[in-house]
């Protein structure tokens, strides 16, 4: 069964307090077995946008649908036009300050989940990262399975279309981006080298679910910290949000640090409104000395 993707979220009740002081998150960390939960907020430093931050995407993109994808090949066309341009300014970026930071901070850490499909917390140096919705570095096959490299899919858009020199400014954080009608049309989709099957980036789509051994990784890493340390997410979306309500309802604390309101400020013990780079880098040097 396929959800419906959840694509805003509105506070239903009035806010919650929140702090510009990392004073109460210091000794939670020091103590260490702190999962993260990271989101797009820490890697809009890295010159990709959130979704629903003040200059998120979902403001003027509506991000492609797994029932779109796997339905359409019109849908599957603009996809892959799109995500070609996107896809060389994901490859290019650098992890910032907020995810040095949580790489440093790996003594004090039971793991990190990540809702991003960006590989940054990985090249900043963080060990065995969870990707909750896969990695765009990736491609797999809907057909056979395979799974192959980005770059080899990359290598062979590029020959099979040699006049396709489309750029844009706008990027998602599914390395999607915007490109008008006549600069999609006669975009070559290429098929599974092995099977002749339809390829789809291996990251979960909205409205896909994330796979359950996938789910169930991550309940365990859940049961098994400390702390909940959520970073830039507003946890719109119940893939991220049960995590949370998980480790609410076994007494374990929930910190989160985002700017603005989140979909998970209830379940939380502390709220910090500061940006991650600073408030990660200052964590860093206080707790690993």
């Amino acid at each position: 069964m396929r959800t419906r993707p959840t694509l805003t979220w509105s506070n239903p009740g009035p806010s919650l307090p929140r702090t510009s002081t990392l004073a109460d998150v210091v000794p939670i960390v020091e103590e260490g077995g702190v999962l993260v939960l990271s989101g797009a907020g820490i890697s809009t430093e890295s010159g990709i946008p959130d979704y629903r931050g003040e200059g998120g995407s979902l403001r003027k993109h509506t991000p492609m649908t797994y029932e779109e994808f796997t339905t359409s090949e019109a849908g599957r066309q603009r996809y892959w036009a799109r995500s070609h341009v996107g896809w060389r300014t994901i490859a290019r970026a650098h992890p910032n300050a907020g995810h040095h930071a949580v790489s440093r901070l790996h003594p004090k850490l039971a793991g990190v989940i990540t809702q991003n499909v960006d590989g940054l917390h990985q090249a900043a140096g963080s060990p065995d990262v969870v990707e909750l919705h896969g990695g765009l570095d990736r491609v797999i096959c809907l057909g056979c399975r395979l799974i192959t490299p980005r770059l080899d899919l990359d290598r062979r858009l590029r020959e099979a279309n040699p006049d396709f020199h489309a750029t844009t400014d706008e990027i998602n954080p599914d390395g999607d981006v915007f490109l008008p009608e006549e600069q999609v049309r006669g975009f070559q989709v290429v098929p599974c080298e092995a099977c002749g099957g339809v390829l789809k980036p291996d990251v979960v789509f909205f409205g896909e679910n994330v796979p359950r051994p996938r789910v169930e990784q991550c309940y365990s890493l859940v049961d098994g910290a400390r702390s909940l340390l959520v970073l830039g997410s507003s946890l719109t979306v119940m893939s991220g949000l049960r995590f949370v309500r998980r480790a609410a309802a076994a007494g374990i604390p929930v910190v989160i640090i985002n700017r603005g309101e989140t979909r998970g400020d209830p379940h939380a013990s502390h709220r910090v409104d500061l940006p991650l780079g600073t408030a990660l880098t200052e964590l860093a040097e206080v707790v690993v000395r």
